[in-house]
């Protein structure tokens, strides 16, 4: 569907790179034998390998064309798995080193992309001992893992929360992991999320798909969990709103740097209309399960899980071609 020269009239040898020892491997293996498969049936030579401390070797060994970075969470999505890769000069998909690293951290893509006009919530860092004494802000607040996505050990503190007021040391709860959390204040309303691709043309930011959840709020098990929330694709949402989630993910892409393929997510209060509408977070390495949200938005608009695959690796083979690996560096200008 892209006409990418590059993928479509030659087949590749693609290295998957999955599992590994993050909170997140479980995703990460679901995504990689998606992605393995989808290449293997369209002809490429594909080997798997689950990450571990020799991956290096692995890799070597294998030689391939292009890695396909299906890893979640750390080392995968922190720059650590990218900077590897840049030394030992293989392409590989995603967003490189610095994109990665600011990326990854809540706290500083608030700093960058908050000068180039893009809404987030406000916050602060707190130490998790602190919480044990006081509130950090005002409930209901949210407290969440500065480096972790997925939404992996966030929870919402309100007034009715029976962790306590304060927090009690016993309950279990992302303090419990960490010694520092992000606090933020939370908004009510609607979940929202946004992808964006890179193509031929350059990236460009598919539609809004709503996240409706039975209860609670869109943690790592209603993420993972089959018919634990309904993806509404396109949103039901105003035009106008609309509209932002497109402008606001496709800035971040364009900001950060990112590569391939971007999530941004949101969080809309839809009583405050556009004044409401708040950057969660972008992703910039989304799932690619079949639960996934960036293979559904493709989907929607006729790209098939196989065409969406070879696209994200384009990009990284048309980056590499151009000028190295130096060039999977974030633009926060």
């Amino acid at each position: 569907m892209s006409g990418e020269p590059t993928i479509l009239d030659r087949k590749l040898h693609v290295a998957v790179l999955m599992g590994g020892w993050a909170k997140e491997r479980e995703v990460s293996l679901m995504s990689g034998r998606g992605v393995a498969e989808a290449l293997e049936a369209r002809g490429h030579r594909v080997t798997r390998i689950d990450m571990d401390r020799r991956v290096a070797a692995r890799i070597a060994e294998a030689a391939p064309d292009v890695v396909f970075n299906a890893l979640h969470g750390v080392p995968g999505e922190d720059g650590s798995v990218q900077g590897l890769l840049d030394l030992m000069g293989v392409p590989y998909t995603h967003s490189g080193v610095a994109t990665s690293v600011v990326a990854i951290d809540k706290l500083l893509t608030k700093q960058v992309l908050g000068p180039h006009g893009i809404p987030f919530p406000g916050g602060r860092i707190v130490r998790s001992e602190e919480i044990f004494e006081r509130d950090p802000l005002p409930r209901p607040y949210v407290l969440k893992p500065v480096n972790e996505g997925s939404s992996v050990g966030v929870a919402i503190v309100t007034e009715e929360s029976n962790y306590g007021n304060p927090i009690a040391r016993g309950c279990a709860g992302p303090w419990q992991d960490f010694d520092a959390l992000l606090a933020e204040p939370f908004i009510k309303g609607r979940e929202l999320t946004t992808a964006v691709i890179d193509d031929e043309d350059g990236p460009r930011a598919l539609m809004v798909t709503e996240l409706v959840i039975e209860s609670g709020f869109y943690d790592f098990e209603h993420k993972y969990t089959e018919g634990r929330t309904v993806h509404v694709c396109p949103a039901e949402i105003p035009e106008p709103i609309r509209d932002l989630c497109l402008e606001y993910a496709l800035r971040a892409h364009r900001v950060l740097g990112c590569r391939g393929t971007s999530r941004t997510d949101f969080r809309w209060d839809d009583e405050e209309g556009e004044d409401g509408l708040f950057v969660l977070e972008t992703n910039t390495q989304p799932g690619m399960t079949p639960l996934s949200l960036v293979p559904e938005q493709a989907r929607a608009q006729g790209m098939e899980y196989g065409d969406l695959v070879e696209t994200i690796i384009a990009a990284a083979l048309r980056d590499f071609a151009n000028t190295g690996p130096s060039s999977q560096a974030a633009d926060h200008g």
